[in-house]
C-alpha cells in the first residue's frame, strides 16, 4: 500500500553533497554527513568557501526535512495505519533528537567561524539572527521532552481523527457531520449538534489528560531554558523579534473594542432573521434567510477543477502552480475515517514543492480552505529558487498573509462554483466570518497566555478561564443546558495541543490580508505583483519588511483594526439582504 498520494519526486537542485542515492531514513545514514560538515568548516578560509559550506548545510537540511514531512503526511493521511504511525514515531524518537543536537553544533560552528563577519550583511542578517537564537535557547535536556510532546500530539490527532457517530443508519466522521449545521431544519441541527457534542464529551477525560501531560512538559522546557513561564519562552523561541506578549494583549483589546460590537450586531441580526428568541450553538452556520445550504461541489475532484478556473481568472503564474500540484498528485483533500482533522500545507523541502491536506465534505468552508492552503502553496512555489533552506520558510505571521489574502482574492471569481446570487452570498458569509474569526483568535491566544502564566491551575480553573474569555469574546450565543460542552469547546482547537501559541498569527495576518484585498480593489495587477514579490522573499527579510513588500502595514492595534472593519462593513452594506452599518 502506498501511503503517500505522490511518488518519488526529484530534488529541485541536483545533490552535490548528499549522495544521490542516499535514503535518510536511519541515523547511521545521516550522521556521517554531519561529521563531514564539521570537518570541512575549518577548511573554509575564504568567504566564497564558507558560503559554499552553508549551501551544503542547506542541502542536508532540505533532504532531512523532506524525509520528516513525508512521514508526517503519511501519518496524518492514515492515522489508523500502524505502518504510517510507526514510521512517523520512529523519525520522531530516533532521528529528531540526534538531529537537534547536531544542528546545534553546526549553529555554533557558524557563529564562531572567522568568515561569518565577511558575509554580506543584508543577505545573511536574518539567518545570523535566527541562528543566534537557536544557540541561545538550545538545551539538551529539552530534546527528550520535545519528543514526548510530539508523541502526545500524535495521540491527540489519532483520537480526534477517529471520532465517529452513527446518524441515519451510517457511521460518519465528526467533519462529515458538520454539513448538518447548515440545514434549515432547526430540530435536525440541534439533534446532530448534540450528537457531536455528546461524542466529544465521551473523550473529555482522555483529552484533558493529554493536555495535562503537554502542560507539564512545556513548563519543564521553559524552566530548563531559564524562563519564568512557558509563554515568555515560546514568544522568544518563535523568533518574535518584532512584537511582544504585551502587543498580543493590545490586539485582544483592539478586538474587544473594534470588533465585538460588530459581532453582537451580526448575532442580533441573525437572531431577528431566524425569528428566534435567542441564538443557540446550532444556529450559527445555517443561512439566516432560510435558504438551502450552499452546495459548491459534489466531490473533491470537482472542487479542484472549479478552483483551478478561479486561479485561471486571477493570475497565470498562480494557475500554473496549482496545475503542477495536480499533475504531481500533491493534493489529498477528501474527508474519510482515519484521517487527521484539519487542513495544512506541507513543503517537501528538497523537491521544493507544496502538498495540501484537508477534509472536504462539500461545504463552502471547503472552498475557503482550499483557497487558503493554495495561498500557502503559492508561497512555497514563489520561494522555490531560494537556496538557503532556512529562507524558504517565512515567519508564520506572514505565511498566513499569503493564505488569507488568497481567500479574499479568490472571492471575486466564486461564480465558478455558484450562480451570481449564491457567489455573493458566499462572499457575504466569508466577510462576516472574518468579523467572527477575530474574536475567536483573541480567545484562543488569550487562553494560552492565561494557561502558561498560571501553570499550577486545576482543570476546573482552566475551564473557568476559558468561560471568562467566551463571555468576553463570545457574542450573544446561549449555551443553556450545554455548559460542559461550552467549557470544553477549547478541546477542538488543535493548535492548543499541537502548536502552542500558533494562533495570534492568524489575527495579525488577517489584518495584512485585508490590506492586500483593499489594494487589489484599487489596482489588482499591482496588488498581485506586490503579493507575489513578497512571497518570493520567503523568510529572507524581517517581518515588517515582508508586510511592506506586500503593500501592508505591520500593525495590529485599534487604529489599524478600526478602518479595516469599516471597510468590511462597507462591503457588506453593498450586498443584497445585508443591513447598512449603523
Amino acid at each position: 500500500m502506498n501511503l503517500l498520494p505522490f511518488g518519488n519526486l526529484p530534488p529541485h537542485r541536483s545533490r552535490s553533497f548528499v549522495p544521490q542515492r542516499a535514503t535518510l531514513n536511519e541515523w547511521p545514514a545521516i550522521e556521517p554527513l554531519f561529521d563531514q560538515l564539521e570537518a570541512q568548516a575549518p577548511q573554509c578560509r575564504t568567504r566564497a568557501a564558507f558560503e559554499q559550506w552553508l549551501q551544503r548545510v542547506s542541502e542536508l537540511a532540505s533532504a532531512i526535512d523532506e524525509e520528516g514531512s513525508r512521514r508526517y503526511i503519511a501519518m496524518t493521511c492514515h492515522t489508523d495505519n500502524p505502518k504510517a504511525k510507526q514510521s512517523y514515531l520512529h523519525f520522531v524518537e530516533t532521528i529528531e533528537p540526534k538531529l537537534k543536537d547536531r544542528q546545534f553544533r553546526l549553529a555554533k560552528i557558524f557563529l564562531a567561524h572567522p568568515q561569518r563577519k565577511k558575509l554580506p550583511q543584508r543577505r545573511y542578517a536574518v539567518l545570523d539572527r535566527d541562528t543566534q537564537l537557536l544557540v541561545e535557547l538550545f538545551r539538551p535536556a529539552n530534546i527528550p521532552l520535545e519528543t514526548q510532546e510530539t508523541k502526545v500530539g500524535q495521540q491527540y490527532q489519532e483520537l480526534m481523527g477517529g471520532l465517529t457517530v452513527r446518524h441515519g443508519g451510517e457511521e460518519k466522521t465528526i467533519v462529515q457531520m458538520g454539513v448538518y449545521q447548515q440545514e434549515t431544519d432547526r430540530a435536525l441541527r440541534k439533534k446532530t449538534w448534540e450528537l457531536i457534542a455528546k461524542r466529544r464529551l465521551k473523550e473529555v477525560g482522555r483529552i484533558d489528560g493529554m493536555f495535562d501531560k503537554l502542560l507539564k512538559l512545556r513548563v519543564r522546557m521553559a524552566k530548563n531554558a531559564g524562563y519564568g513561564n512557558y509563554r515568555d519562552y515560546m514568544h522568544r523561541a518563535k523568533g518574535r523579534f518584532d512584537y511582544t506578549p504585551a502587543d498580543c494583549m493590545e490586539f485582544h483589546r483592539a478586538v474587544e473594542k473594534e470588533v465585538m460590537p460588530l459581532v453582537r450586531r451580526l448575532h442580533r441580526q441573525r437572531r431577528t432573521q431566524l425569528k428566534l428568541d435567542c441564538l443557540r450553538p446550532w444556529d450559527i452556520a445555517v443561512d439566516p434567510l432560510g435558504r438551502a445550504p450552499l452546495k459548491p461541489f459534489q466531490d473533491a475532484d470537482e472542487m479542484v477543477q472549479r478552483t483551478q478556473r478561479i486561479f485561471n481568472h486571477l493570475d497565470k503564474e498562480l494557475a500554473d502552480g496549482f496545475r503542477q500540484m495536480q499533475r504531481l498528485k500533491l493534493l489529498d483533500l477528501a474527508n474519510r475515517k482515519g484521517k487527521a482533522p484539519g487542513g495544512y500545507q506541507a513543503s517537501l523541502a528538497e523537491a521544493r514543492v507544496p502538498f495540501i491536506f484537508m477534509n472536504a465534505v462539500g461545504m463552502q468552508r471547503d472552498v475557503e480552505t482550499l483557497l487558503h492552503e493554495a495561498g500557502h502553496a503559492f508561497h512555497t512555489q514563489a520561494a522555490q529558487e531560494e537556496d538557503i533552506h532556512h529562507y524558504r520558510h517565512a515567519p508564520l505571521e506572514f505565511c498566513e498573509v499569503a493564505s488569507m489574502s488568497m481567500e479574499l482574492l479568490g472571492n471575486a471569481h466564486l461564480e465558478e462554483f455558484y450562480s451570481a446570487a449564491d457567489a455573493q452570498r458566499a462572499c457575504q458569509s466569508h466577510l462576516e466570518n472574518i468579523i467572527l474569526l477575530l474574536p475567536w483568535i483573541a480567545t484562543v491566544d488569550a487562553f494560552q497566555h492565561w494557561i502558561y502564566t498560571h501553570p499550577d491551575h486545576t482543570r476546573a480553573e482552566r475551564d473557568g478561564a476559558w468561560l471568562k474569555l467566551m463571555k468576553r469574546f463570545g457574542g450573544e450565543i446561549d449555551w443553556t443546558g450545554h455548559g460542559t460542552a461550552q467549557r470544553k469547546s477549547w478541546h477542538r482547537q488543535l493548535h492548543i495541543f499541537l502548536s502552542p501559541f500558533y494562533y495570534i498569527e492568524y489575527g495579525i495576518a488577517q489584518l495584512g490580508a485585508l490590506q492586500v484585498w483593499a489594494n487589489a480593489q484599487r489596482n489588482l495587477p499591482r496588488a498581485l505583483r506586490d503579493y507575489k514579490d513578497a512571497l518570493a522573499l520567503g523568510g529572507s527579510r524581517p517581518l515588517p519588511e515582508l508586510f511592506a513588500a506586500a503593500g501592508c502595514k505591520f500593525s495590529f492595534n485599534a487604529s489599524t483594526v478600526r478602518p479595516l472593519m469599516a471597510m468590511v462593513q462597507e462591503e457588506l452594506g453593498k450586498m443584497n439582504g445585508h443591513p447598512k452599518a449603523a
